[in-house]
């Protein structure tokens, strides 16, 4: 035996949602166009141009691109407030070398330092000396100092002994000691 549908209307609803769903499915392609056979001669008439939708294309033109700010009028967020005011120092006598090139101990002549303090070692002395501006360097014997190709040559209890070569006006090389001595107590 052979079972019915229990409901007619739910056939009748599939058959439906089938002949839609065939029916969406058919493609519809327009007829190509036909080609107008050309007349021969001069005069020949072009076939009219059919019209073309404009695409919209997302690429940028060249109007597009020019910048939409202009920071030449704004302050720069990374310039200190305040600027710092020019260094005053005194001016720098060289003999034979440029000043770019020189340590900051090899910018005064010798005279103008002052002793503080002598570390005697067990391995080698180091002194303390203070330049016109007030800064300190600790030195050791054969280290550069002054503007004249000085090098400290001894350091004793006392005093250290600074060897300066240096050109005379005729062109000979002079060498000669300076002595910085520490402060005499009173």
């Amino acid at each position: 035996m052979r079972k019915r549908p229990s409901n007619p209307l739910s056939i009748v609803t599939a058959l439906l949602v089938v002949s839609m769903v065939f029916a969406g499915c058919a493609k519809k392609e327009q007829p190509a166009p036909q080609a107008v056979p050309k007349k021969p001669g001069p005069a020949a008439a072009k076939p009219a141009a059919s019209p073309v939708q404009k695409q919209v294309s997302s690429a940028k033109t060249a109007a597009d691109t020019t910048t939409l700010f202009d920071f030449a009028a704004k302050k720069d967020p990374f310039k200190p407030y305040a600027s710092e005011p020019a260094p005053t120092k005194p001016v720098i006598r060289v003999a034979s070398e440029k000043t770019e090139d020189l340590l900051p101990i090899q910018r005064y002549e010798v005279s103008k330092f002052k002793l503080s303090g002598i570390i005697i070692g067990l391995k080698e002395n180091t002194a303390m000396v203070v330049d016109p501006t007030g800064k300190g360097y600790v030195v050791k014997e054969g280290m550069p100092i002054g503007n004249n190709n000085g090098r400290i040559t001894r350091i004793s209890r006392t005093a250290i002994e600074v060897t300066e070569q240096f050109r005379e006006d005729n062109g000979r090389v002079r060498k000669r000691a300076v002595i910085l001595a520490l402060p005499q107590k009173k």
